[in-house]
């Protein structure tokens, strides 16, 4: 068995947009945490939970580290945070 553990934390938003926009601020706030990835935060429809879908970019940076932008953002990927 793995040692890596995941936390489920349910949420009620209306949409997609919503859900995600949420996930990435509250991954914002919790990023001070060094148990955090927040780039590998994702979303699931509350009866089908093993439907994800990416609060953040999927792409991988040098380092292996996520892209903290929204997905298909437009221009380059960052680590830096953009909450639009």
């Amino acid at each position: 068995m793995s040692e890596r553990w995941v936390i489920h934390l349910p949420v009620v938003v209306s949409d997609l947009v919503s859900a995600q926009r949420l996930a990435r601020v509250v991954a914002h706030w919790t990023h001070v945490l060094p148990q955090i990835e927040p780039g590998g935060t994702t979303v699931s429809p509350e009866n089908e939970q093993n439907v994800r879908h990416w609060a953040f970019c999927d792409r991988q940076l040098p380092g292996g580290q996520r892209c903290l932008l929204r997905p298909e953002h437009d221009g380059e990927c960052s680590r830096r945070f953009r909450l639009r």
